[in-house]
């Protein structure tokens, strides 16, 4: 589609999403009230008023639609929550984002995407485990969804590459960790790249739980490889819990610290992850038979979430707190 006709549809919608107080569920809350994003944009003054408040101040338009160009020049696109090709499993979490900036083959959201995350300062060990795992998930004909961050993600998208999805939490056009600068712009090109935040947005801390909502969103199952109690890889385990997905750990070492918050993930739900057969840590021979991907051949979906949920401790510690991967 023409670049000018493609603002012209998706302006208003991309205008609703960057006004001031407009969530994802409100967004979705507006459009299933209104109809469309024109209709909501009228009337949001009027709702204003009506509940007492100020007149909300509406997005620039001239601002978005320099946001859409800036977007287009980067060879990615507008992807909104009512399209057709929008990821069924993330459209069907509360939070879904109602726009999504992707870049690279967008084919494959539509397989089935199991998300390995990990820890930034994983063991040699655990980075050869996620990159095994990745490229034999990618062998099966699954894609693999992580963040592209230090450790476990890196070395999970390189394994699966390009049967990979990277989900980042700044703006398409900037990488982070720099250095992964290089490995980003390979999953743009031979995988699929997403990003929540517009160009140009540097990743806060803020936007690193949105981000993981995003990688819990989109697979049938999470696998956990290494994690602290108190880390981002265990938000999105929850996240994914929440959703009613599969979430699977790998046991380590009770001595590494880097493996408290999977062997407790293992102890207080059950999840660990299911070998076939020993590990054997090359390509050829590592075969992994995980429980998402029987589950979804066999139909067979009426799975328990772990009982761990937002609030709640692990052995009167804080093991899902909110502090980003």
């Amino acid at each position: 589609m023409p670049w000018r006709r493609m603002a012209e549809r998706d302006a208003p919608r991309l205008r609703l999403l960057r006004t001031a107080g407009i969530g994802p569920v409100t967004y979705r809350q507006l459009i299933a009230r209104f109809g469309t994003a024109e209709a909501a944009l009228d009337m949001l003054p009027t709702l204003a008023r009506r509940g007492g408040g100020p007149a909300p101040g509406l997005a620039d338009a001239a601002a978005v639609e320099r946001e859409m160009a800036a977007t287009a020049r980067l060879g990615a696109r507008y992807l909104f929550l009512d399209d057709p090709d929008y990821p069924a499993l993330l459209a069907a979490i509360d939070t879904a984002p109602p726009a999504l900036i992707v870049r690279g083959d967008l084919a494959l959201a539509g397989r089935m995407c199991v998300a390995i995350v990990g820890a930034r300062n994983a063991s040699a060990a655990a980075c050869r485990f996620a990159r095994t795992l990745g490229h034999a998930l990618a062998a099966e004909g699954v894609t693999m969804v992580s963040g592209l961050a230090r450790g476990i993600d890196t070395a999970a998208h390189v394994g699966a590459m390009p049967s990979t999805i990277g989900v980042i939490a700044s703006g398409p056009d900037i990488a982070f960790p720099p250095e992964n600068g290089a490995l980003q712009e390979q999953v743009a090109t031979q995988g699929l790249l997403i990003s929540e935040q517009p160009p140009g947005t540097q990743p806060l801390a803020r936007h690193f739980p949105s981000r993981n909502r995003i990688i819990a969103g989109l697979a049938l199952g999470t696998v956990v490889v290494e994690a602290a109690p108190r880390s981002g890889s265990l938000i999105t385990a929850r996240l994914a819990a929440e959703a009613g997905r599969e979430v699977m750990a790998v046991p380590g070492s009770p001595l590494d610290p880097r493996a408290q918050g999977c062997n407790l993930l293992i102890k207080h739900t059950g999840v660990a992850l299911r070998v076939r057969r020993r590990f054997n840590p090359g390509y050829d021979a590592a075969r992994f038979h995980l429980r998402p991907l029987f589950l979804a051949r066999t139909g067979a979906r009426n799975v328990p979430r772990p009982a761990v949920r937002e609030g709640e401790t692990i052995r009167r510690e804080k093991g899902l707190a909110a502090r980003s991967r």
